[in-house]
């Protein structure tokens, strides 16, 4: 089943739920929409989110895998090389290239400034081309960096992958203006409603969470 949003696409419904129902499980994500995080942009919000923590569960690293392997296979199949974010993509783009036997890289959010001053570390040569591997997708400018910074030494970029996305209108047109195609294993709207039949927030939470993702800059106010 294939749903697809502003400028990304959800491959599985279904599989949306499970892996944001993990996310929760673990506390990679928690939801305090009364008592929200300081984000170092100086947003404030409901929600924090570490995917980080899925590195320390083989079953949901491997479902995660798996996942990135079946949306590159049905869609990317002849790509020459995986890329990883720095940091939090390099595991899971390491696991998927070990998996279909591809060269792996990641990139740095700007170059060393010692050594040999390498932003793009493992190597993407001029006209390969590449996905990139996105633990999660708030703003969209990192993950452009990287686009940016590959596409600058001649690689050709053929789609972003995400575990999560907050689906942010400022993302979307980011991705939307590079013409990058954005594929997200589960996304914002699908956690809130999970998060709810899994009582993991209340009715009364509901409207906070929603308000926050139409206006972030200036929630709660």
């Amino acid at each position: 089943m294939i749903e697809t949003k502003t400028n990304y696409t959800i491959a599985d419904k279904k599989f949306a739920k499970e892996i944001a129902k993990h996310l929760l499980d673990i506390g990679a994500v928690v939801l305090r929409p009364n008592d929200p995080f300081a984000w170092s942009s100086g947003w404030n919000s409901p929600i924090y989110c570490d995917n980080r923590l899925t590195l320390r569960f083989p079953e949901i690293r491997k479902k995660i895998s798996k996942a990135f392997i079946e949306i590159i296979e049905q869609n990317f199949r002849d790509v020459d090389v995986i890329t990883g974010t720095a940091t939090a993509g390099i595991p899971h783009a390491a696991w998927i290239a070990g998996s279909l036997d591809k060269p792996l890289a990641y990139v740095r959010a700007k170059a060393k400034a010692y050594g040999l001053g390498n932003q793009i570390e493992g190597g993407v040569d001029k006209g390969q081309s590449t996905v990139v591997i996105e633990d999660l997708i708030s703003t969209g400018g990192s993950a452009v960096s990287v686009i940016e910074a590959l596409q600058f030494i001649g690689a050709d970029v053929k789609g972003v992958l995400s575990i999560f996305t907050y689906g942010f209108d400022a993302a979307n047109k980011k991705f939307e203006s590079a013409g990058i195609p954005v594929f997200s294993l589960t996304d914002y709207n699908t956690l809130i409603e999970v998060a709810f039949e899994e009582k993991f927030i209340k009715q009364s939470d509901l409207e906070l969470l929603n308000s926050w993702r139409e206006n972030p800059a200036e929630w709660p106010n």
